[in-house]
């Protein structure tokens, strides 16, 4: 009877503590993937391509484009979109393009009004890491929108996307970057500090990789958006 109890209580100890230790791995875990350090579970096949990786090049949402000047900039959005709160959002979609320092508003995939914008201070070419200030590259989402204390509003992003994971993974493995390094977060749209527009006037890239606008043009942006508007980030 006693080599029976003895033998149930370490049976109870070993499966205490194999929950015990379960539990901490995922608290370490959970903590790892919140601070970029390792893939989320729903996104580990996409990421390491143990299903058939869809091609990056072909994640592209606008194919229609606004002449190189800042299309209607001088016109109200509400002029040419109508009231906000009459606006089906689901039409409004965001193209970003680095190298024209230009945000464009699209209503079902045609451009109607651009801004102008800054980014990350290393501004050429797409972000691996956190740190690198660089702005990402892809299509995006937002995934949360609020007035922020320092720059107006704050559009957040959905970065680090599958894709933008898959990149950080690819740059490790060839070399580019270190096995130690983040992936980064924290990516938004947003406003300068308050009366600094010259900023965007100059085209200043000050951000840690985000997307920046004058705190007029945000505020005029932010009543067009929801969650879940895409916003597709281009070179």
């Amino acid at each position: 009877m006693e080599i029976k109890k003895i033998r149930g209580n370490i049976g109870r100890i070993v499966s205490s503590t194999s929950l015990l230790l379960l539990a901490a791995s995922s608290v370490f875990y959970w903590n790892l993937v919140r601070l970029g350090y390792a893939v989320p579970i729903p996104y580990i096949l996409d990421v390491f391509c143990l299903n058939k990786c869809p091609a990056d090049e072909l994640n592209i949402l606008h194919t229609q484009f606004p002449p190189d000047n800042l299309l209607n900039y001088d016109k109200p959005l509400r002029q040419i979109l109508g009231e906000p709160d009459k606006l089906d959002k689901n039409r409004i979609s965001i193209l970003v393009e680095k190298s024209k320092y230009r945000l464009t508003v699209y209503d079902s995939k045609k451009p109607v009004k651009s801004y102008p914008v800054v980014f990350g201070g290393n501004p050429t070419g797409d972000k691996l890491k956190a740190g690198d200030l660089r702005t990402p590259e892809g299509v995006f989402s937002i995934k949360d929108m609020y007035p922020h204390e320092t720059w107006s509003k704050f559009l957040w992003l959905d970065y680090p996307t599958k894709q933008s994971w898959r990149k950080h993974v690819k740059a490790k493995q060839n070399g580019t970057i270190g096995w130690g390094d983040s992936v980064g977060s924290e990516i938004g749209i947003h406003g300068v500090p308050a009366n600094s527009d010259n900023i965007i006037k100059s085209r200043s890239n000050w951000t840690l990789g985000c997307v920046s606008l004058q705190n007029k043009d945000v505020e005029e942006l932010y009543g067009f958006v929801q969650k879940g508007t895409a916003v597709e980030i281009s070179p």
